[in-house]
């Protein structure tokens, strides 16, 4: 998943939420480094992907990407997926979406100097073009690959991807909402165990 599903699937903790976030940039044993809350939450994430990578609804959205894309397939359907999550925001969640980004905005703010040089570098870009919230339009995810696409050198094309989006929509939401409702399930419980775990 992306940006937008890691930061929802955290709760009302600002920390957890933070360590979702930062946690791609944390290699190995190095989330020790962190408070136990944010330790949590990059565990959390760890969990998440793993998870979502072996689900069989997703795989049926990266089959449809990978004769073209090859191994960044998984990339793109984490992409498309935060986009039908930010467009149907609603049914997840009760706060706008674009409240809840300006919160998680300034919960990045509050707690800056925890926050790993890498993400430092990112957030004027992030804030600046209100990344969370863009999601919800075509035209945002178009930016976003767009983005990706110049990371690799544009070897990868995930620049078009949004083409294969438009063909594919109905099956790729289908295909999301599916696969959320059991995702949120399953983040839940893995929230518990590791909150609990934390606090014996």
């Amino acid at each position: 998943m992306n940006f937008l599903a890691h930061i929802f699937l955290s709760g009302d903790n600002d920390l957890v939420t933070i360590g979702n976030f930062i946690a791609d940039g944390i290699k190995g044993n190095d989330y020790k480094k962190f408070p136990a809350e944010i330790q949590t939450g990059i565990l959390l994430h760890r969990n998440i992907d793993t998870y979502t990578d072996a689900h069989e609804t997703v795989r049926l959205s990266t089959k449809r990407l990978h004769e073209k894309y090859g191994h960044y397939s998984g990339v793109i359907v984490d992409i498309l997926y935060d986009h039908f999550l930010a467009k149907n925001w609603s049914h997840y969640c009760d706060i706008p979406l674009e409240i809840y980004a300006d919160n998680f905005y300034a919960s990045l703010e509050k707690h800056y100097e925890i926050l790993p040089q890498r993400i430092r570098k990112m957030m004027p870009y992030m804030l600046a073009d209100n990344w969370l919230l863009s999601y919800a339009s075509i035209d945002g995810i178009s930016k976003v690959l767009e983005g990706m696409n110049r990371r690799t050198k544009n070897r990868s094309g995930m620049n078009e991807a949004v083409n294969e989006l438009e063909l594919f929509y109905d099956a790729f939401e289908a295909e999301f909402t599916h696969f959320f409702n059991d995702l949120i399930t399953f983040s839940k419980l893995r929230l518990k165990e590791l909150s609990d775990k934390r606090s014996r």
